[in-house]
């Protein structure tokens, strides 16, 4: 694996993107408030089912279900029964198994990032100079203890290592560089990419033969 000699940060800042807080609802709660801060509430699926590794054994029904609840986590009960053409008991049953199977793992708010002034949305490459010791996994324990760091991937290619990083603007973007990204267990090389514009952004999984995409 190539390893990258520079650290330093080639500049791209986003206009928007929503940062996301987890938070499981019942019902789903969370979604919209009057500032805008909060720029509604979905649920997050899967990509595979519980036993299978695939999600075969969905019909069209619960594909159609998840897709009401990707789009509005909010929905009640009685609005997710008429869309879908059930009466309520039927729906909150098959609600309640996708999430007991683990199909719907969770409910979250989206949150307006840049309302809350996180003004930069890093991409950033992290390369390791010892596969052979600790220090993946010693890595991977502590990325999932830093709120700024949105997504993390081991990757292929070049790079080890994939995050999303967001930041109030520059200047603290490049503090976080030296004192926290440098610092963690076994990284040797660190690019970055920060995002001018946001095209797309989405948790969104597609659901096939789903009626309310």
């Amino acid at each position: 694996m190539r390893k990258n000699a520079s650290g330093k940060a080639s500049a791209r800042i986003s206009d928007r993107a929503s940062d996301r807080a987890s938070g499981r609802t019942s019902g789903g709660a969370g979604g919209e408030d009057s500032q805008g801060l909060a720029e509604g509430a979905v649920a997050n699926v899967t990509a595979s089912g519980p036993t299978s590794g695939s999600a075969s054994g969905l019909d069209d029904t619960d594909r159609a279900l998840l897709a009401l609840v990707q789009q509005d986590g909010r929905m009640s009960n009685a609005k997710l029964a008429e869309a879908l053409s059930l009466s309520e008991t039927p729906c909150w049953r098959r609600l309640k198994r996708l999430e007991a199977e683990g199909v719907i793992d969770g409910y979250q708010a989206n949150l307006n990032r840049r309302r809350l002034g996180y003004g930069v949305l890093a991409l950033v490459q992290l390369c390791f100079g010892n596969h052979s010791d600790d220090a993946p996994s010693n890595f991977e324990a502590a990325v999932q203890h830093i709120p700024e760091v949105l997504s993390c991937h081991n990757v292929t290619g070049e790079a080890d290592y994939f995050l999303q990083v967001v930041a109030k603007d520059l200047e603290a973007y490049g503090r976080f560089v030296s004192d926290v990204l440098r610092k963690l267990p076994g990284v040797t090389s660190i690019r970055s990419s920060l995002s001018l514009r946001e095209v797309k952004a989405s948790t969104r999984l597609p659901v096939a033969g789903g009626r309310g995409r």
